[in-house]
């Protein structure tokens, strides 16, 4: 009994070895560690073989299917959102730039435009072509300011052109605005032999001249004084003595406080104003200078009367350059450019100049008729002319009732007269304003040198005569319109 007991009990353990007991503490174990059954371990198992498995081509049929269907769903994600956004901001960007650049292209080209234009300006060949645009204007929208009691002998327009300054033989100076046509302020002129207790002139005034800037007035008479002013209160601030005889002419370099001035002593003199000094005498003319003008490079030009000669003072080579060409006494000049200028003479010519040639390019003789008995015709002598800076046009001015315009051919090889304006009296100053808008004439019953005539139905006073222009396309301002 006892040895198959013992049997029993050895025989128990080898198939337990084999498997039975082996299963069997398995599902305890799993049963007491898991809490699971061994059925759903192997449902796992096989699910964890099929997607080890080699069955892998098998498989990717359905979720290419669910891919294609799942695509439209999912195309815009916050990631693909982000990225389309910063696109479409990198686009916008690009585009700002690039008009960003074509802008400061255009902005390049206008500054290239303007220096270019200085360029030509400082060289003398800067001709803006207005004349062809202008036209005469109505009798009615010429306006005459009244003042002085006595011919009017010069006059200038400050460069923002909103104020005129005048003198006259009865020694005053108004300053007119050019809006309302008022006076704003008046500089009466004083007895002779009160110039000690006076504040102004007691002698003819016969010229004028403005700073570029409106800060200085400079005005000189037959007594042989300069007198500055302040151009803004036209309060006296500094008296230049020192010429031998009447100043005949005045005038501020461009851009500075340098004074130019000319008198019938034959002299040319420059100053400072800024420091109340004299700084030299050039000397040169065979008789009285009638005439001065400059611009911004360190010349002047003047005209010498009866010596018949035309000079560019070159102040800094301290040389001079001679012109001849009028068979008259030349009695005015202005510079149209700083290489050209315009002259008017006794012999009834208007001369147009190179500082590069000796002799006038252009000569318009006779160019106010003349006037007398039949055989005996005298011209009109020219007593002012003007030129708007850097164009082509240009005006001067006679005892014969009328302004004439002219036009300077391509580069200043002509001049051809454009038209006429009616103003009665003796045109003894002219000027354009700055911006071409309107020329002013100073007029008076007698010539501002002297009385040889005296034409009565005349009006001492102040002209401002428009410049019209032709529009440049009808329909255009019709539409605009």
């Amino acid at each position: 009994m006892s040895s198959s007991f013992f049997i029993k009990k050895k025989g128990n353990p080898k198939t337990t070895k084999k498997g039975q007991n082996t299963s069997g503490t398995k599902r305890k174990g799993d049963v007491d560690s898991r809490g699971k059954s061994k059925i759903p371990a192997k449902k796992s198992s096989k699910h964890n073989e099929e997607i080890s498995s080699d069955s892998e081509p098998e498989s990717p049929a359905v979720p290419r299917k669910r891919q294609s269907k799942e695509e439209p769903e999912y195309e815009e994600t916050p990631q693909e959102k982000k990225l389309r956004l910063a696109k479409l901001y990198l686009e916008q960007l690009k585009e700002e730039e690039e008009k960003k650049a074509e802008d400061d292209s255009f902005e390049t080209d206008l500054i290239a435009g303007r220096l270019q234009e200085e360029v030509l300006e400082q060289q003398g060949k800067l001709q803006r072509l207005i004349a062809q645009d202008l036209m005469p204007p109505d009798a009615s929208e010429i306006r005459l300011l009244r003042g002085h009691k006595l011919p009017i002998t010069c006059l200038v327009i400050s460069s923002d052109d909103k104020y005129i300054f005048s003198a006259a033989k009865d020694c005053s100076i108004i300053k007119w605005d050019v809006e309302s046509g008022k006076k704003l302020h008046t500089i009466h002129g004083g007895r002779k032999g009160t110039e000690d207790q006076h504040v102004g002139h007691t002698a003819h005034i016969l010229c004028m001249a403005i700073s570029s800037d409106g800060k200085y007035l400079a005005t000189g008479d037959m007594n042989k004084l300069i007198l500055i002013w302040e151009a803004e209160t036209c309060k006296h601030l500094y008296k230049f003595t020192g010429h031998k005889g009447p100043v005949s002419g005045l005038s501020f370099r461009k851009g500075t406080h340098d004074l130019y001035s000319a008198s019938h002593d034959r002299s040319v003199k420059v100053w400072n104003v800024d420091e109340n000094a004299y700084v030299e005498t050039l000397f040169g003319h065979q008789d009285a200078i009638t005439g001065l003008d400059s611009l911004s490079r360190e010349r002047c030009v003047t005209a010498g009367g009866r010596d018949r000669t035309v000079r560019v003072w070159k102040i800094a080579e301290e040389s001079q350059l001679v012109f001849h060409g009028h068979e008259g006494s030349i009695d005015c000049v202005q510079l149209i450019n700083e290489e050209h200028m315009i002259t008017g003479a006794d012999d009834g010519s208007v001369s147009l100049w190179s500082v590069n040639k000796k002799k006038p390019l252009s000569t318009a003789k006779q160019a106010h008729g003349c006037h007398g008995d039949a055989g005996l015709e005298q011209p009109h002598w020219v007593a002012s002319v003007a030129a708007l800076q850097n164009s082509d046009t240009v005006a001067s001015g006679s005892h014969n009732s009328q302004v004439q315009l002219w036009k300077c051919g391509q580069n200043y090889r002509r001049l051809e007269p454009l038209f006429n304006i009616p103003v009665p009296g003796f045109i003894n100053s002219l000027k354009f304003s700055s911006s071409g808008q309107f020329l002013v004439a100073g007029v008076g019953q007698e010539h501002r040198l002297g009385r040889w005539w005296r034409l009565k139905e005349a009006k001492n006073g102040i002209y401002l005569i428009p410049l019209k222009r032709k529009s440049p396309n009808p329909q255009e301002t019709t539409v605009d319109e």
